[in-house]
């Protein structure tokens, strides 16, 4: 079920009365917002749910070991292993069976290797990163242990389990276990959040994912060079608008339900070096993956090299953590590697040389850098990748142009002018629906759904990063 359809808006105006009734009760609404959250896995598909179960009641008594052991240390361990184990199971097992199908007939070994058709988990990956946050802070003594239900509502927790953001346990799960009543978070803010989601995802990023992004993707040998180019331009707004439109959404149902999310996005496309996009981009993945995977590894304790290694290690990681797939490790790979020259040149030429001088340029260096990387991203494998740069090289004249270029770049141009704007949207639209008498408020709110379903394609758009 999307967040976006209309039986999802029904269904959790229902659940939002039910839930608001028992507001006196708190392990009430912890029970019913765990039982939805499961049904909303099963909908996508109840083995989804059946693994979701059996994964928690597996962590959870592994977690037990690491509270009451003489060797915790030992217990994490197993408990990571286990955690990591099942992702791979599901997420990379027919990557690297294909990859060493591949290894194994390049020296001879005419050896076939058995397939199997392996569904992806929705939310695999959220609620492995969810259960590893809690392990850890566990064994750092960060959190005492919570109840088993607590525990499975932490993991399948609805709003965030799709697509996140990556919550940490030690923020989260003292939210769950409140024993205050809890209130409406910030209402204004969440409607003004609902609609600058449906906005983003449902018009914005549709219309340049269906006119614009995926023709030109589906057949670059068609598209002249510019065409080509513009196209990757045209990505990177697209996956922003439905990335962050997501997590407004999402952060919104939390807010409605007296919770809070962490934040995932600041302007990343005005970062002015790579260091800093990945400080504004996915930000609660982002530090996720310094915390349990660049530190652990010795981060830039130990030396210059090895530092550079465990940044190029925690690059490839996440790219491979995107998709099982050699164009998602080179999407890694290409971060990884600007960030390394990033820290030469620091050490080499002065911390932000080139932002020092310009922080214009060093933005529009950032931000064409990110959009060539895209490329590999959205890509369907390494082959589509490569075929796409090929077409820009060979399609200079030999193909028409498509598109109006120029008022693509206007509209591009007008567009990073103002989005700087962006962020502070919320904060005015919530401080107008402040303003207005409550009985306006639907008003206005169908008024803009209305307009917005008007102007976007038909049928419901995915979340991009669901399919992660």
């Amino acid at each position: 079920m999307s967040y976006l359809s209309i039986e999802f808006a029904v269904s959790f105006i229902v659940f939002f009365g039910i839930y608001w009734g028992l507001k006196r009760h708190i392990v009430l609404q912890n029970s019913l917002l765990l039982i939805v959250s499961y049904v909303i896995v099963g909908l996508f598909n109840i083995h989804f749910a059946l693994i979701l179960a059996g994964y928690t009641i597996i962590i959870y008594l592994l977690s037990i070991g690491i509270a009451h052991s003489s060797a915790p240390r030992g217990w994490l361990v197993l408990a990571c292993i286990v955690a990591v184990v099942n992702l791979a199971i599901f997420k990379y097992c027919d990557f690297f069976r294909a990859e060493l199908q591949l290894l194994l007939n390049a020296v001879g070994w005419h050896l076939l290797l058995p397939s199997a058709e392996i569904l992806l988990p929705i939310g695999i990956s959220f609620y492995t990163f969810h259960s590893i946050s809690y392990l850890v802070s566990l064994s750092k003594k960060e959190l005492k242990p919570v109840s088993f239900w607590d525990f499975a509502l932490y993991l399948s927790f609805f709003p965030s389990i799709v697509a996140g953001p990556i919550n940490r346990a030690k923020h989260f799960l003292p939210q769950i276990q409140t024993t205050h009543i809890r209130t409406l978070l910030e209402p204004y803010r969440a409607l003004t959040l609902i609609l600058l989601a449906v906005i983003k995802v449902y018009w914005l990023s549709s219309a340049l994912a269906d006119y614009y992004v995926n023709p030109i993707f589906d057949s670059p040998q068609e598209y002249q060079s510019f065409d080509l180019i513009l196209g990757l331009y045209a990505y990177a707004i697209e996956i922003y608008l439905n990335f962050s439109g997501y997590t407004d959404l999402v952060t919104a149902i939390a807010l409605l339900l007296g919770f809070r999310l962490p934040i995932n996005f600041n302007l990343p496309y005005l970062a002015i070096n790579l260091r800093d996009f990945w400080q504004r981009w996915h930000i609660s993945l982002s530090t996720w993956i310094r915390d349990y995977i660049y530190i652990p590894l010795g981060g830039s304790r130990i030396n210059v090299t090895r530092t550079q290694i465990n940044v190029l290690i925690a690059m490839l990681l996440s790219g491979l953590w995107h998709g099982a797939g050699m164009n998602f490790l080179l999407w890694g790979a290409i971060h990884g590697i600007g960030l390394v020259m990033l820290n030469v040149a620091d050490r080499l030429l002065g911390v932000n040389v080139i932002a020092r001088r310009s922080a214009l340029i060093a933005k529009l260096f950032t931000l064409h850098y990110v959009c060539f990387a895209w490329l590999f991203f959205r890509s369907a494998s390494l082959s589509d990748a490569l075929d796409y740069l090929q077409a820009i090289a060979h399609n200079m004249t030999d193909v028409a142009m498509k598109y109006n270029s120029l008022l693509t770049i206007i509209i591009l141009l007008i567009a990073y002018c103002f989005y700087p704007k962006w962020s502070t949207i919320p904060t005015y639209f919530s401080r107008f629906l402040a303003k207005m008498p409550w009985f306006i408020l639907p008003v206005i709110f169908i008024c803009i759904l209305w307009l917005v379903i008007y102007l976007a394609p038909s049928g419901i758009p995915q979340f991009i990063y669901a399919g992660f």
